[in-house]
């Protein structure tokens, strides 16, 4: 059963308009400040983020808002919408044309409705839980891969990696060994979308955030993929891991994660993020 129509024609005109002003800065004098020693923030991801509050504060009072610059309060209301207004800004602000918004609505915790735009493309990728995934209006459908060996996966690597490379590199050597290629994008949420759309078998990364997947995941999910955590269990985006795949290399993929030394199974602290 789909959503009220006004929430996915919501999601859509936010993350469309969120590309349109991503890609009347890019390349221009944009501010950058440092959230950490190498996690940046642009005042292009601030102007996004305060564009979306105030059309769900005008459209939707009563629900509550997810945003990764801003944080958001938690009411207790039903509906919650999680954003991402700028995934991928250190592409972003080095020039690199890979990044896009990413929007998800939840009701009652669980993703109805997601859209993430990649303005560098004009894709536009949507699903609503129960009825289906899209690419601009087409209907998306995971690969066909059966086998590691036949994959392209994707991953990224969390902001803390100068802190303990090793783990995480051990466990990409694993990957390398086993599938087609490895790539690394710059940008969870169209690694995501590229994995529901067939151009990629899967992808994997800890240490993530809620606004980083929650539209993502459904996306896969509708285009028949499959989700879990990166230690095969039910996926919890407050769990910061997860495993997306096209569905028949999941359980290889899972046994070589769990490959590696023991401990945490993404082979790397996972840090309990904000849900």
């Amino acid at each position: 059963m789909s959503a009220d129509p006004a929430f996915i024609a919501t999601a859509i005109e936010a993350v469309v308009r969120a590309g349109e002003i991503q890609i009347s800065r890019f390349g221009g004098d944009v501010r950058v400040e440092k959230k950490g020693a190498i996690d940046l923030v642009t005042e292009v991801d601030l102007q996004v983020e305060r564009m979306f509050r105030a059309l769900v504060a005008e459209r939707f009072p009563d629900h509550d808002v997810l945003g990764e610059e801003l944080g958001g309060e938690a009411t207790g209301a039903r509906h919650r919408w999680v954003f991402d207004p700028l995934d991928g800004t250190t592409n972003f602000a080095h020039g690199v044309p890979i990044f896009c918004a990413s929007l998800a609505l939840e009701i009652d915790g669980e993703a109805a409705v997601g859209a993430i735009y990649d303005p560098n493309r004009r894709e536009l990728f949507t699903a609503e839980r129960g009825v289906g995934a899209w690419l601009n209006g087409q209907p998306l459908h995971v690969s066909a891969a059966a086998t590691v060996l036949e994959s392209i996966l994707v991953t990224g690597f969390p902001y803390t990696v100068h802190d303990d490379p090793e783990p995480l590199l051990q466990m990409f050597g694993r990957m390398l060994k086993r599938a087609r290629a490895v790539r690394r994008l710059g940008s969870a949420a169209i690694d995501l979308c590229w994995v529901a759309a067939g151009r990629m078998e899967a992808f994997w990364e800890a240490q993530l955030n809620a606004w980083d997947t929650r539209a993502g995941a459904l996306i896969v999910e509708e285009a028949g993929g499959r989700v879990t955590g990166m230690d095969g269990a039910l996926w919890v985006p407050a769990n910061g891991h997860i495993l997306a795949s096209n569905g028949h290399v999941h359980d290889e993929l899972l046994s070589i994660i769990g490959g590696g030394r023991g401990g945490d199974p993404s082979g790397s602290p996972v840090a309990q993020r904000q849900p």
